[in-house]
């Protein structure tokens, strides 16, 4: 509900990265707008991440880090501003400095650091509720009076970035008479990853149905995604490394539904209202990133090696990586089928 009596604030929000955690602050900033319409909200993120937020209404104004700006640099420019909030939704080394070198009225949340440490560690699950992040963040906001309105993440996509989609699918002769089905097989971790020939099998299985598939991922996912596209076979087309943040929102927007583990791509699917089916491995439903607020299926195996990770690593600790070799194709495939039915 709008209250236009309530003063009106100036609030900035900082959350430097990533994909995932940057959508997840979009709740938050909705329910802000709705309570102070004429409020100056700002964010302040990592330069790359802008386009994430760039054409949100709720947000007045996008503040990007360069690359290479140091955390004085960075608190010089908040300090020139007399905001009325700062919340941190960082929470690290780095947005520590800042308030300390910008004092002012500064909030943050709970990140839950023994209780992921003991369930990573010892198995222990200490989690009293098992809140999401995005409604963590509004433990930052409490001043503010705000709650969540139960919505998705959002993630709004310029015209600019829609025609740019059309144009990369039209070349690749991809969705012209077949629905499309969305694969993002990279993941930043390693055993955040499912086995390439596993996602050639589900490729191939979902053509099979009349679809057609579109691998997307970043840079770093190029040869990667080439390979599968190759092994899978007719109907299936990469973008990987092709597209932009905005024209990667808007190839997830026109999918019937997005598979892929636990990544900044799968909040991007629940940002523009397509269905997910996350994979997830080393990480469990406790840390707070399940996809939020929106039609999923999820995958994970009942195994007493989870959690492993926070965010995933490098290599599997026990060296097996069952939690993701023994998440076979036919199991990603069934839960797929369900989650379209």
């Amino acid at each position: 509900m709008t209250h236009s009596f309530a003063p009106t604030p100036d609030v900035l929000v900082v959350r430097f990265g990533a994909i995932g955690d940057i959508l997840l602050t979009t709740p938050l900033l909705r329910a802000l707008r709705a309570r102070y319409p004429g409020a100056r909200i700002a964010v302040l993120t990592k330069e790359q991440y802008a386009p994430l937020l760039s054409h949100n209404p709720h947000v007045s104004e996008v503040l990007c880090i360069a690359p290479h700006e140091g955390v004085r640099a960075i608190a010089d420019r908040v300090r020139g501003v007399r905001y009325t909030h700062l919340l941190d939704l960082h929470g690290n080394v780095r947005s520590l400095a800042l308030r300390r070198l910008a004092p002012g009225p500064w909030t943050s949340y709970a990140k839950r650091r023994v209780e992921r440490t003991l369930l990573i560690v010892l198995k222990r699950d200490l989690y009293r509720t098992e809140t999401p992040v995005a409604e963590r963040y509004f433990e930052a906001a409490e001043r503010l009076d705000v709650e969540p309105d139960g919505g998705p993440p959002d993630f709004f996509i310029g015209d600019d970035a829609e025609e740019q989609a059309t144009r990369h699918l039209a070349a690749l002769g991809a969705g012209l008479d077949r629905p499309i089905v969305a694969i993002a097989p990279g993941a930043a971790h390693a055993t955040k990853r499912w086995p390439a020939e596993y996602w050639v099998e589900l490729a191939r299985r979902i053509t099979a149905t009349g679809a057609d598939v579109a691998v997307l991922g970043g840079p770093d996912d190029t040869e990667p995604a080439r390979r599968i596209t190759e092994l899978a076979g007719a109907h299936v087309s990469s973008l990987a490394g092709t597209l932009n943040l905005q024209e990667t929102g808007a190839v997830i927007r026109r999918a019937e539904v997005l598979v892929s583990g636990d990544t900044g791509v799968m909040h991007m699917a629940t940002g523009v209202g397509t269905p997910v089916v996350a994979l997830f491995g080393p990480t469990v439903r406790q840390f707070g990133f399940f996809p939020y607020k929106s039609p999923a299926g999820i995958v994970e195996l009942d195994l007493r090696c989870r959690p492993c990770s926070a965010h995933g690593s490098a290599r599997c600790p026990l060296g097996h990586h069952r939690c993701m070799k023994q998440m076979v194709p036919d199991l990603v495939f069934a839960t797929l089928a369900r989650t379209l039915a």
